[in-house]
């Protein structure tokens, strides 16, 4: 199947959901779905054609909202599942219960982006220390960082 019979294929089974897909070079597609829809997606792919495997998954501060971008990949192809959201609701359900791979990286949203992932099954933190201070997300644009003040021990004063 070509990667242009597999965008019309998705849009004919998925009617309503694809708001919009992508071919920008040959073996890779591009599908943007809304968060509500991402489940239903994600389904469809795993059980009709067979995308079993979560390269990764990525966030994205893309100022006034946020994406989420699942990159799936079977033998022939990499599509690239992305899900867009604003920045006063950032939020989606967990993939983990249709590919448990995805768990450890929805956790690393988690912590990067403060992105709130729904039903993830371990909602801990992954990445940032223990004693990271709460609502600091170091991959959100608006987000800074102040040095500490360096001391030397034994150093001059």
């Amino acid at each position: 199947m070509t990667d242009t019979e597999l965008i019309a294929n998705l849009e004919q089974e998925l009617p309503g959901k694809i708001l919009e897909a992508k071919n920008p070079e040959p073996r890779r597609i591009f599908v943007t779905v809304a968060p509500s829809d991402f489940l239903d997606c994600l389904r469809h792919l795993r059980d009709r054609y067979g995308f079993t495997h979560v390269s990764t998954v990525s966030g994205v501060d893309v100022g006034d909202s946020f994406e989420v971008i699942y990159h799936l990949a079977v033998k022939t192809t990499t599509l690239h599942l992305r899900l867009r959201f604003p920045r006063s609701d950032p939020r989606y359900p967990s993939a983990s219960g249709v590919l448990p791979g995805a768990v450890l990286y929805e956790r690393e949203i988690q912590d990067m982006f403060g992105i709130t992932v729904d039903g993830i099954p371990d909602p801990r933190p992954l990445v940032l220390p223990d004693d990271w201070p709460a609502g600091n997300y170091p991959l959100r644009k608006d987000w800074s960082f102040e040095r500490p003040a360096e001391v030397i021990p034994g150093g001059k004063k």
